[in-house]
């Protein structure tokens, strides 16, 4: 859900309900001047409610298609509200709207001001209504975001666990490298030591054998 459109839609909400009251005001004013007063307000809250109409189905369908489509749907009730709180306007401002409204005085005045009540307290329960679900949503994705943030924490976590684990694992393995080559240092030592006694017993057999040789020779000769 957009808190964006949540916000065009509370401010749309209250509009609703505030053009509604005045719309019914407005058909009980006899003085022309306070009557004239109060249309224009009427007409500058209808231009900000299209302007909200607008705002909300632009923010709705920049949104993912499985949101945009139930926004898509909530808009278009908003539409139709916005319709009617028009077509009263119209016809309160209609050449024959004074005399419609002198002989809904005369005749059925208290009903339709009942009716009127009626009205206005069914849109200021549907618009207490679309605010109470608002708020619920705005409720339920902050402990959304609260739990991602609660779950990202916890990666996190892990993640240095790894990383220490890691880090362990590195020195122990730079350990065991350090001790191959002191192992292949000491491996070379002895092999250059085991080649120089080949070397010196190889000679001393050498000399053994010439000795031989010279010593049978000079007994043979004699």
């Amino acid at each position: 859900m957009s808190e964006v459109f949540e916000g065009y839609e509370r401010q749309y909400c209250e509009l609703s309900a505030n053009l509604s009251r005045k719309c019914s005001s407005a058909s009980l004013v006899s003085d022309q001047e306070q009557k004239q007063q109060k249309f224009s307000e009427i007409k500058a809250g209808l231009d900000d409610a299209d302007v909200l109409i607008r705002k909300m189905d632009l923010e709705a369908r920049s949104l993912q298609p499985s949101v945009k489509a139930m926004l898509l749907a909530k808009l278009r009730e908003y539409k139709s509200d916005l319709n009617k709180l028009k077509k009263e306007f119209k016809r309160l401002t209609s050449p024959n709207a004074d005399a419609a409204a002198r002989e809904d005085l005369l005749g059925t005045g208290m009903v339709d001001a009942h009716l009127a009540s009626a009205d206005q307290r069914e849109r200021l329960t549907m618009s207490v209504e679309r605010l109470n679900e608002s708020s619920e949503r705005i409720t339920e994705s902050r402990r959304t975001l609260l739990e991602t943030e609660e779950l990202g924490v916890s990666i996190l976590q892990d993640l240095h666990g790894q990383r220490e684990t890691l880090l362990n694992s590195h020195k122990k393995l730079h350990g065991v490298d350090d001790a191959i080559d002191k192992s292949k240092k000491v491996l070379n030592t002895m092999s250059r030591r085991i080649t120089r006694n080949k070397w010196i017993v190889a000679s001393v057999i050498g000399a053994l054998v010439l000795a031989i040789v010279v010593i049978l020779f000079y007994k043979l000769s004699r």
